[in-house]
């Protein structure tokens, strides 16, 4: 049986668009591919009738200082992420995000916008960007728009974008006193998943904990910051109380269930303090560093 009958390379966001609201079935839009052509291949996704093959648009493979804000297009590989001055500049906890996606071949290949469009609770790229207060730019044939990252999300592997077109992210410009850190504890036996992820993004002023935005993976049907153990901690210094009532605040807040494939709900109860202790620290540790 035929995974799907139409292959479609889109030059442009309007001939993607086009492409989507044209085909006679199903038409699905395709990166880097690894996550969708193996849901595909597993059975995990219906065959389809149209890929809509989008790598080849130049609005989606920007990545660039724009309009005060870091654009990254969505068509961008993670290794290019990773290896980005800019991005290790603003976004150092999406840089360690990507870092750990998979191995050296699928960063090559996999994209950023793949990794959120998949809508996975711990879609390592997308808890980054959720503590990191990212917007998406999509295009539909009404227009194109910016919104919450969050918004992009409906439940597992469900997300918003119907006919439309991921093209990037925006991402606040790091100022002084600003920084982020990401860390995950995953299968061990180099099985690329994770068994639960945090990000952080933090404003130092001095020793106090002028603001801050934490996000855990896999907390939920859909990612979520964790506004809760935020509130525990703004204002604060970063102290071991504090980190435990944060701790506290996050077993209240999130839904941590049982994986086979992955881990206990308890074992995950346990590691999310452990990764918040340390994604805390290096946070806060590197918002005392000049821009």
């Amino acid at each position: 049986m035929n995974l799907w009958t139409n292959y479609h390379i889109a030059q442009t966001v309007d001939d993607a668009l086009h492409a989507l609201v044209s085909a006679p079935g199903t038409a699905c839009i395709v990166a880097g591919g690894t996550d969708l052509l193996l849901d595909l291949q597993q059975g995990r996704h219906p065959p389809v009738h149209t890929l809509v093959d989008v790598t080849q648009i130049p609005d989606l493979m920007g990545l660039e200082v724009r309009d005060g804000e870091l654009f990254i297009g969505a068509g961008v590989p993670h290794r290019k992420i990773v290896e980005s001055p800019l991005v290790q500049e603003h976004a150092q906890g999406l840089v360690e995000a990507c870092g750990l996606i998979g191995g050296p071949q699928v960063r090559n290949t996999a994209t950023l916008g793949g990794n959120v469009a998949h809508a996975l609770p711990a879609a390592d790229g997308t808890i980054a960007l959720m503590s990191l207060d990212a917007k998406a730019v999509v295009a539909s044939s009404e227009g194109w728009k910016t919104v919450p990252l969050g918004e992009l999300f409906l439940g597992p592997g469900q997300s918003t974008l119907k006919n439309e077109v991921l093209v990037g992210f925006k991402i606040p410009l790091r100022k002084s006193g600003e920084a982020s850190a990401f860390k995950r504890v995953m299968r061990p036996q180099g099985v690329a998943i994770a068994i639960l992820n945090l990000g952080v993004w933090l404003h130092r002023d001095g020793e106090t904990i002028a603001d801050i935005r934490i996000s855990v993976g896999p907390s939920g049907p859909v990612p979520k910051r964790m506004e809760s153990a935020e509130d525990v901690l703004l204002g604060q210094p970063l102290h071991s109380e504090g980190i435990r009532q944060a701790y506290q605040a996050i077993l209240a807040e999130a839904s941590f269930r049982t994986s086979r494939h992955r881990a206990t709900s308890e074992y995950r109860q346990h590691v999310v303090g452990v990764l918040l202790e340390e994604t805390l620290k290096t946070a806060f540790d590197r918002a005392d560093l000049k821009v």
